[in-house]
């Protein structure tokens, strides 16, 4: 019987990289499996170096509990009065790296990953209370606005002989941390939150997966997933806000 694990994801600014390169840093609309991974392997302790494959064997779904706004800004690197620049291509000389790098704003996900180690799935959940290295949401310098571990006690984002789908649509809608205006349009459109399920089978591609030591080698597969749309339940004690 499979098992999950759920963990939040939300802070003020995340960026999910799919094909970024130079000068133009993109980001999803929803965290990568490799955004993921890395964060599994940040709070277990696992060097850059270290292999993720048992990690990246683990299925992912996500549910976009509140979309984020895609937005990017600029960095400048180089040519300051004591630094010469960047080194370009066949010795010609410095110049000034100037990148766009986008990330959404305001953002709330809950992922789940399902897989058949209980074992596995509980030290999981253990690991990110306490993660060994800092967690940040695509980028290091992107801090969650709460812990990525489901509150409660240890286990308490580990739903037993429960499958990723289910998992992800049972979970209470986080009613306190999405907007009035947001909850009510919601509502109104009927379709319910987004929900990106990982499956053999589905028409998406997704270049995310990672392969052996993947954050050391740069190496990424290609994943296949399904969009679908759910209506989250509510806790009683939410309907009446």
């Amino acid at each position: 019987m499979s098992h999950t694990l759920l963990m939040r994801l939300a802070g003020p600014m995340q960026s999910w990289g799919l094909s970024s390169r130079f000068s133009e840093r993109d980001s999803g609309l929803e965290p990568s499996k490799s955004g993921v991974v890395g964060i599994l392997a940040a709070a277990l302790g696992r060097p850059r170096d270290g292999d993720v494959a048992d990690l990246a064997a683990l299925l992912m779904g996500v549910r976009a509990d509140k979309e984020g706004v895609l937005s990017y800004d600029f960095h400048t690197a180089g040519a300051s009065k004591t630094q010469p620049g960047i080194i370009r291509a066949q010795g010609r000389g410095y110049s000034t790296s100037i990148s766009r790098r986008f990330h959404l704003q305001d953002a709330v996900f809950l992922v789940g990953l399902e897989g058949d180690d209980l074992a596995q799935i509980e030290a999981l959940d253990v690991a990110l209370r306490e993660p060994v290295f800092p967690v940040g949401l695509g980028r290091r310098g992107h801090v969650p606005s709460c812990p990525v571990a489901m509150a409660g006690a240890a286990g308490a984002g580990v739903r037993r002989d429960t499958a990723l789908a289910e998992a992800l649509r049972q979970e209470p809608w986080p009613v306190a941390e999405i907007p009035h205006w947001q909850q009510r349009r919601l509502e109104q459109a009927g379709d319910g939150v987004r929900l990106v399920l990982e499956d053999p089978a589905g028409s998406i591609t997704r270049p995310d997966q990672p392969v052996g030591a993947a954050f050391r080698t740069r190496v990424f597969g290609p994943r296949s997933v399904v969009v679908t749309w759910c209506q989250p339940p509510r806790r009683e004690t939410d309907r009446d806000q």
